[in-house]
């Protein structure tokens, strides 16, 4: 299971609709099998058993960072999320000024997050509206999944 977690706005919903056209195009399932679905929209961490999650940001919305950060921070004490693999996604990279990861890591001070955290944290980003990064958002699922 993996649930997708970010602000309002940030391209949620974008993201996954790219991400299972590109999942579509890439699984040749043998015949009359399903292909395997991509994770869902969430925000209820009660009673979760999870494997990995996502987390989404809005690398243009500068005004959005403080608060993006801090749910971060509830979403990564939570305790079904605890031994979950977190993937955080740095979205709308094509925007005409958005901020650099570096800003962005500084920012969020990932560094210290990550060196804090209980579980494994990967950072990328991507662009869900022009698709670039998506092929690494869906490396790191298939990753995650055979683990």
């Amino acid at each position: 299971m993996c649930l997708l977690l970010g602000p309002t706005a940030v391209g949620k919903t974008l993201l996954l609709k790219r991400l299972q056209k590109l999942n579509v195009r890439n699984e040749t399932p043998e015949s009359g099998e399903v292909p395997p679905t991509l994770p869902t929209v969430g925000t209820n961490l009660t009673d979760l058993t999870l494997k990995k999650g996502k987390f989404m940001v809005d690398s243009a919305n500068i005004s959005q960072v403080s608060s993006s950060c801090i749910q971060l921070l509830s979403i990564l004490s939570a305790e079904p999320l605890r031994g979950a693999s977190v993937l955080v996604i740095f979205n709308k990279i094509d925007l005409p000024c958005p901020m650099t990861l570096m800003e962005m890591k500084s920012l969020f001070r990932m560094d210290d997050i990550i060196a804090s955290a209980t579980q494994p944290i990967t950072i990328l980003e991507a662009s869900a509206r022009t698709g670039q990064g998506l092929h690494k958002v869906l490396n790191w699922l298939d990753s995650t999944l055979k683990e």
